[in-house]
């Protein structure tokens, strides 16, 4: 079966199983950081109890400000809307009572004023969306498959709260979310409504990413996990996506942007910036050099790469894929001292400027600065086709 038909055979199943809502016996709860159901069923209504008109059923409609994208570019991507069907009311199990993730398992971790949650790719993969609050913020844990993209936003829209749901629909190959406040039509990669009522509106992104299981449970033993108990009926440990990510196979539709010819389409990027400030910066390279320090306008930033996540779109079985590692994007800089870094043969991060060692969560465990902790930055970790769609002005740092 080629990747197009792979695709279809996925997206299909997706639509079938989206009737099901049966919930695998596991212990879990909402926690005090839970979504509730009065706060999904409001986010449905907009101000003065009035919708506008809805993106998903004519996004043409002439009352719309103009699209930011063509809307000849807009495709279907087999599912219809919530054919994919978002997480509302997610549930969590704590770290310590987690026994169905391996070790080099893809999680993507969340933290927001020191609390963290872990959302399994396994689980991400078949929902895409996760509608959450964590320390109090309501946010929106996005993951596409296609582009194998993990995005946070906080779902606050002009003061109001609403949920976000899957559209069905594909821009770039990648997943586009609609909001149900106004049924507007969002790329995930941007966070930006282009097509409806509220095109133009920006959300307000939070930094995510993608580590292996092992890594998580050892920095946060404390945190909350997404629980399978989804009130759906999926094979959570596999893959639907088998063989997607070979760098020389093709996007499942050609790109409204055409090719960048750089890179390999399905190459492994870590992009920070946006417009003439963006930078993708090859994963080969940074798994050989384990540090790659970027400018970005008038700030440093610092990539780390250390093993212990595979990929999630290789093998049928998702713990078997292929070993990738872990990426991370920080300020390169703590208060008034500029540092430089070096990876070392454990997997750990040094300054030259004091010594001090650093985790991949960009805490410092020992040296003079054991304790402190440097600025997560946005970063998109993800193919080269979807970097390239979205920042066309990127700079790249590649092998030669």
């Amino acid at each position: 079966m080629n990747a197009t038909a792979r695709l279809a055979a996925a997206g299909a199943l997706s639509f079938v199983l989206g009737a099901c809502a049966t919930t695998p016996g596991e212990p879990a709860d909402r926690d005090e950081d839970r979504t509730s159901k009065a706060e999904v069923d409001d986010a449905g209504t907009a101000t003065g109890g009035e919708k506008p008109p809805s993106a998903l059923d004519d996004p043409t409609n002439p009352d719309f400000p103009e699209p930011l994208i063509d809307l000849d570019d807009l495709l279907s991507g087999g599912p219809p809307p919530d054919g994919i069907p978002s997480i509302d009311y997610p549930l969590f199990q704590p770290v310590s009572e987690v026994n169905w993730l391996e070790d080099d398992e893809p999680v993507l971790s969340l933290t927001i004023n020191g609390k963290t949650k872990a959302y399994p790719i396994r689980i991400m993969t078949w929902h895409e969306i996760v509608n959450d609050r964590l320390a109090g913020v309501p946010v929106a844990v996005t993951y596409c498959p296609l582009c194998n993209s993990g995005v946070a936003f906080e779902r606050t829209i002009a003061g109001e709260t609403t949920t976000f749901k899957v559209s069905g629909k594909l821009y770039a190959d990648n997943l586009v979310m609609y909001d149900r406040l106004t049924e507007s039509l969002w790329p995930q990669l941007t966070g930006r409504a282009s097509v409806g009522a509220l095109t133009g509106t920006q959300l307000e992104s939070i930094p995510v990413g993608a580590v292996g299981w092992r890594q998580f449970r050892e920095e946060h033993p404390d945190a909350r996990v997404l629980s399978r108990s989804t009130g759906h009926d999926r094979e959570y440990v596999t893959n639907p996506y088998v063989g997607y990510d070979d760098p020389d196979s093709e996007p499942l539709f050609a790109l409204p942007t055409g090719r960048d010819a750089r890179l390999p389409l399905k190459a492994r990027v870590v992009g920070v910036g946006e417009g003439k400030n963006a930078v993708a910066v090859s994963r080969d390279l940074l798994a050989d050099r384990g540090v790659q320090h970027v400018a970005l306008g008038q700030e440093r930033v610092v990539l780390w790469h250390a093993p212990g996540q595979v990929s999630a779109l290789d093998t049928q079985q998702i713990p078997d894929g292929a070993e990738i590692g872990s990426v991370a994007a920080f300020l390169a800089d703590t208060p008034g001292r500029a540092l430089n870094f070096e990876r070392a043969d454990d997997g750990t991060f040094r300054d030259a400027q004091t010594g001090s060692v650093w985790n991949l969560f960009g805490r410092a465990t020992s040296g003079p600065l054991a304790g402190e902790r440097l600025t997560a930055v946005e970063h998109l970790d993800t193919f080269w086709f979807a970097w390239a769609a979205f920042q066309p002005e990127t700079r790249l740092v590649a092998n030669p």
